[in-house]
């Protein structure tokens, strides 16, 4: 009898092709969500009747890139949840979760200690469950006419804890 071992790695492959269109489709669904004030305005919010207020907030602008914090406020304590930070490519047309959670904020994800594997796999993840919010948020009404400058920014849109140079040094190993 024959066995035949899979290749560990062929998951990850398979998953690194799939990633640039992916990326294409959460960059669709969120141009459906940003309106063209964007360059003008810091934090937006979409209100929807019977839904929590949406929040988005600019944490960086560059030319060609814009880093977004997009969450809802909830209960009484106005907590974040889920609360997703997106780097978006305007001109690659493309967008990217780098993180999705309350507890993960803005954090490293790569480093000299973590597999390519690993990377490849919980941006995976990370894209899908972001890709699957922005279209329940569509859904549910929210797009860029009901995305409307906020007239103050909630406490709880705290600005992020400022990255270390030494935290923001992201190198991967191709091992």
């Amino acid at each position: 009898m024959l066995t035949q071992l899979r290749n560990p790695n062929s998951l990850s492959r398979v998953i690194a092709r799939r990633l640039p269109s992916l990326h294409s489709g959460v960059f669709h669904a969120l141009s459906t969500l940003m309106p063209d004030n964007l360059t003008r305005d810091d934090v937006l919010v979409s209100r929807v009747k019977d839904a929590p207020e949406l929040y988005m907030r600019v944490l960086e602008r560059h030319n060609y890139t814009t880093f977004l914090q997009l969450t809802y406020l909830l209960g009484p304590e106005r907590e974040q949840h889920p609360n997703a930070h997106i780097r978006v490519y305007h001109d690659a047309r493309m967008a990217e979760a780098t993180s999705f959670s309350p507890e993960q904020g803005i954090e490293r994800l790569a480093g000299p200690d973590l597999p390519v594997r690993g990377l490849v796999e919980r941006s995976w993840r990370m894209n899908r469950a972001l890709l699957k919010w922005l279209e329940y948020l569509l859904a549910e009404g929210h797009n860029a006419s009901t995305m409307q400058p906020a007239d103050e920014t909630p406490d709880n849109l705290a600005d992020p804890e400022p990255v270390s140079a030494e935290a923001s040094d992201e190198s991967v190993r191709l091992d």
